[in-house]
């Protein structure tokens, strides 16, 4: 007979849903933990931000078919009250990150964002497309202007291209933080400060000063803003 808990789960059960929990964690780079104060879905973004191109096997990427299905689930999903997200990237393809952070930005149920160690480029959206964001204060954030790999035709549509794919990145950045249009525009074409590249870096402390990020904090801080906001859901 197999040992029971409070909870009515026997042994057997615990463990099955223990080794899901992993399974989930090594496939998925997420997983969902359930307590009293309710159920949190935890996504890590990580590594480059995989688009329609495969990145060599030995890059650490996250997969935008993976990750879209993935939040369309979390969003139905009656048993999921919130959803958590760890970031730690150095962007990636720019319209799967936009893709990821429209999807995030779109979600009804609480949802909160925590940088770690970077979010870089197209990291900067992901960041601040969750209801509230969170940053460390030793990680950062480089922003920079629109660059892509490879052959490119130098003619004026080009250029025109360019200009309105940035002008995406702004508009969302801006729509979705309380950062000024003019203050982001800035960092973005900062000259002097990266050795190879136009933008600028930025930490925790001035992300949120600037209005990128809303909170410096950790894992605690955006838990308890997370749990809170889910009972009020509730309500």
């Amino acid at each position: 007979m197999d040992e029971t808990r409070p909870t009515g789960e026997t042994v057997g059960d615990s463990e099955n849903q223990y080794d899901q929990r992993q399974q989930q964690i090594v496939d998925m780079g997420s997983t969902t933990i359930t307590t009293a104060r309710g159920t949190i879905h935890t996504l890590t973004i990580v590594g480059q931000i995989e688009g329609h191109q495969l990145l060599p096997s030995t890059a650490k990427t996250t997969k935008y078919e993976h990750v879209m299905p993935l939040l369309a689930a979390i969003e139905e999903s009656d048993e999921v009250d919130g959803l958590l997200v760890l970031l730690n990237t150095v962007g990636g393809d720019i319209e799967a990150g936009l893709g990821i952070a429209e999807l995030i930005a779109s979600m009804s149920k609480p949802t909160v964002s925590l940088v770690l160690g970077g979010g870089h480029s197209i990291g900067v959206p992901l960041a601040v497309s969750a209801k509230r964001s969170f940053i460390a204060p030793s990680a950062a954030m480089t922003i920079h202007p629109v660059r892509l790999n490879g052959l490119v035709i130098a003619v004026s549509q080009t250029f025109t291209y360019f200009e309105r794919i940035q002008e995406r990145i702004i508009q969302f950045v801006t729509r979705n933080s309380a950062v000024k249009r003019e203050d982001f525009t800035k960092l973005m074409l900062q000259t002097g400060e990266l050795a190879a590249d136009v933008g600028s870096v930025i930490y925790g402390e001035e992300a949120v000063h600037l209005g990128i990020i809303d909170q410096l904090g950790g894992l605690r801080e955006g838990l308890d803003w997370l749990y809170r906001k889910m009972n009020e859901t509730r309500g």
